[in-house]
C-alpha cells in the first residue's frame, strides 16, 4: 500500500478498500505495511498528542467497519506516557492483540529511538490454527525478537514494513532475511510500504520465504499489489514471482515514483524544467513525463550567447519525441541589464565565475517567476556529483522544489539514459555522446573544471558513501592530487547542499537526512 504522512483517514480508507479486495479473494488475514494508518516516517508529528489521538479513532472506526477478516495494522500508540511503533490484530470490531515494536534502528535515515520506547515483548496470534509471530521491520534485521516469537510458539513470521529502497537494497532485505529463517526456523511473510515520501522512496515488492529461504511468493517493486499467500501445515505455498529489474530500470522506476508522489501528494498541478541540451535535463525531463504525464509538464530553454546551437537543436528534438509544451526564453537582454547595472562596482576586475554564475541566476530567476505564476514545481536537475563537489549555483541552477536526480551521480546518469532510450527513444543519441558542458562562457566543458567523472564518481562514492580514507582511496590507485582535490570541494561545497531542495535518495547514503556533517569544520584528513 501507498500511504500518505498525515493522511490519517486517506489511509484507513485506503486499508479499508483493500481488506474488502482481500475478503473477496478469500483472504483469512490482512498484512498492512509499518505504521500504514499514519504513513511512514511521521517524524516531529510524533510529538503530538492530537496526532495519536487521531490515529487512536480512526482505527477503532476501521475496526468496526472491516469485513469477516482479521487484519494486522500498523500505527503509532501511546500508552502510560510512552510512544510505541506498534501493530494491532483487529477481529470482530475490535482489536484482540497489540505487539509494540523491539528494535528501534538509528543510523541511515532512520531516528526511531528520538520518537519512540523499545519493547521487549512478543506476541503470537492464532489465525485459523495457524500461530503466527508479529515482528516490525527492523526487529528482523538483528537477532532477538524472530527468536522470542519462535520461543512464543509461532509457526510463521507476519512482519509489517517502511523499508526504504536504495540500490541493493532487494538482495539485502532477502540476505537478512534467510539468516532470521536459518536461526529460528520460522518461514516469513514481508509486507513492505511503497511511495514517495520526501527523499525516500519506498519499493514494496512484498515477499514470502519458507523455512529453507526459498522465495515462494514476490510482489512488484514500486507499485501498489495484493497478493494471497497461502500457508498450508505451517508453510507458503508457490505464488507469483515478480521478476527483478536491472538496475538501471529500478532506480529509474524510483525516481518516477518519487517525482509522482511528491507533486502529487503535496497538490502541485504540474512541473517546470530548465532544459539546456545536456543529458542531466534530458533525464529529468523524461521522469517527469513518465510520472506526470506530457501534459502536466512544462520545458524552458533560455539560451545564451554561449549556448551552442547542437543544445538547441537536440532540446527541439527532444520536445518533439515527448510533446511536452515548451518555450524558448533568450536571456542575453538580462545578462546585458545586469552588466550595465554592476559596470561601475565591476569596473577594473576581471570576468569570471561571477559573470558565469549570474547566467544560472538570470534562469532560475525565470523559472521561478513562472512557478509562481503558474502553481507548478520546478524540478532541479543537478546530479549527486555535482552536488558533491559544488559544482552547482546557489539561487541559480539549484533553485526549484525538488532536486530529481540529487542522489544520481553523472555516470549513472549516463547509464540510466541509456536504458530510457530502450524502452522508447525520447534522450536524442547527441545529448548522451556529447562532452558535458554548462555553456557559461565559450568552449567550456564540465572537465576543464573536475577529474573525469569515472574518477569523480568513484571518489566520492569510496569517501562519501563508504566512508573510505583519502589514504586508502589513493591505496586503491587514484592519484593524490585528484583525491585531494575532491575531498576538500566536497567539504567547501556543504553550505551550499544545506541550501538544496530535498531530492529522492538511491544510494545507502545520499546527500540528506543520512549526511550530516558540519559546515563549519576545520577537520582535514590524514595522507
Amino acid at each position: 500500500m501507498n500511504a500518505t504522512v498525515g493522511d490519517i483517514p486517506g489511509n484507513a480508507a485506503k486499508i479499508l478498500d483493500f481488506a474488502k479486495r482481500a475478503k473477496a479473494l478469500g483472504a483469512d488475514v490482512l498484512l498492512t505495511p509499518e505504521l500504514m494508518l499514519c504513513g511512514y516516517p511521521p517524524e516531529d508529528l510524533l510529538f503530538r498528542e492530537d496526532f495519536y489521538a487521531a490515529c487512536e479513532r480512526e482505527l477503532d472506526a476501521l475496526a468496526l467497519a472491516l469485513p469477516d477478516l482479521d487484519m494486522i495494522v500498523g500505527y503509532p500508540l501511546l500508552q502510560d506516557g510512552r510512544s510505541f511503533n506498534a501493530a494491532s490484530l483487529l477481529r470482530g470490531g475490535r482489536r484482540v492483540a497489540t505487539y509494540r515494536k523491539q528494535r528501534l534502528p538509528n543510523y541511515e535515515v532512520f531516528d526511531e529511538e528520538r520518537y519512540f520506547d523499545a519493547c521487549d515483548e512478543a506476541c503470537v496470534v492464532e489465525i485459523k490454527g495457524v500461530r503466527c509471530g508479529i515482528n516490525i521491520c527492523a526487529d528482523v534485521w538483528e537477532a532477538g525478537s524472530a527468536d522470542r516469537a519462535r520461543d512464543a510458539g509461532a509457526e510463521v513470521l507476519l512482519v509489517l514494513n517502511a523499508s526504504p529502497y536504495h540500490i541493493g537494497k532487494r538482495d539485502l532485505r532477502a540476505q537478512v532475511l534467510r539468516e532470521r529463517i536459518a536461526a529460528t526456523g520460522l518461514p516469513v511473510v514481508y509486507a513492505n510500504l511503497v511511495g514517495g515520501q520526501d527523499e525516500l522512496v519506498f519499493d514494496g515488492g512484498s515477499f514470502a520465504l519458507d523455512a529453507q529461504g526459498e522465495v515462494r511468493c514476490r510482489l512488484p517493486h514500486f507499485e501498489e499489489a495484493l497478493e494471497i499467500v497461502e500457508i498450508v501445515d505451517g508453510a507458503p505455498l508457490a505464488g507469483p514471482i515478480a521478476a527483478p529489474a536491472v538496475v538501471e530500470a529500478e532506480v529509474y522506476q524510483a525516481l518516477v515514483l518519487g517525482v509522482r508522489d511528491y507533486l502529487g501528494k503535496n497538490g502541485f498541478p504540474g512541473a517546470i524544467i530548465g532544459l539546456s541540451g545536456g543529458i542531466d535535463s534530458a533525464l529529468t525531463l523524461c521522469v517527469a513525463v513518465d510520472a506526470l504525464g506530457a501534459d502536466k509538464v512544462r520545458a524552458v530553454m533560455m539560451p545564451s550567447p554561449y549556448t551552442a546551437q547542437i543544445s538547441l537543436d537536440d532540446s527541439r528534438e527532444m520536445i518533439r519525441l515527448l510533446g511536452v509544451q515548451y518555450d524558448e526564453i533568450p536571456i542575453e537582454p538580462a545578462m546585458k541589464t545586469f552588466a550595465a547595472m554592476l559596470e561601475k562596482e565591476f569596473a577594473g576586475l576581471p570576468a569570471d565565475t561571477t559573470e558565469e554564475n549570474l547566467q544560472a541566476r538570470i534562469r532560475g530567476m525565470i523559472l521561478m517567476a513562472l512557478s509562481n505564476k503558474t502553481g507548478s514545481l520546478v524540478l532541479t536537475t543537478g546530479n549527486k556529483s555535482e552536488m558533491a563537489v559544488g559544482y552547482c549555483t546557489l539561487y541559480g541552477d539549484m533553485a526549484g522544489g525538488f532536486a530529481v536526480i540529487k542522489d544520481i551521480a553523472k555516470t549513472l546518469v549516463y547509464r540510466i539514459s541509456n536504458w530510457r532510450n530502450t524502452v522508447s527513444y525520447a534522450i536524442p543519441e547527441r545529448i548522451i555522446t556529447r562532452p558535458p558542458s554548462a555553456e557559461l562562457k565559450p568552449g567550456q566543458v564540465d572537465q576543464d573544471s573536475l577529474p573525469p567523472y569515472e574518477v569523480l564518481d568513484a571518489i566520492v562514492e569510496a569517501y562519501m558513501e563508504r566512508d573510505i580514507s583519502p589514504r586508502d582511496i589513493v591505496a586503491c590507485g587514484y592519484a593524490e592530487a585528484d583525491v585531494r582535490r575532491v575531498v576538500r570541494l566536497l567539504k567547501i561545497s556543504e553550505y551550499k547542499r544545506r541550501q538544496a531542495p530535498v531530492g529522492i535518495r538511491v544510494t545507502q547514503r545520499g546527500f540528506g537526512k543520512d549526511w550530516r556533517y558540519p559546515i563549519t569544520n576545520r577537520y582535514r584528513d590524514p595522507f
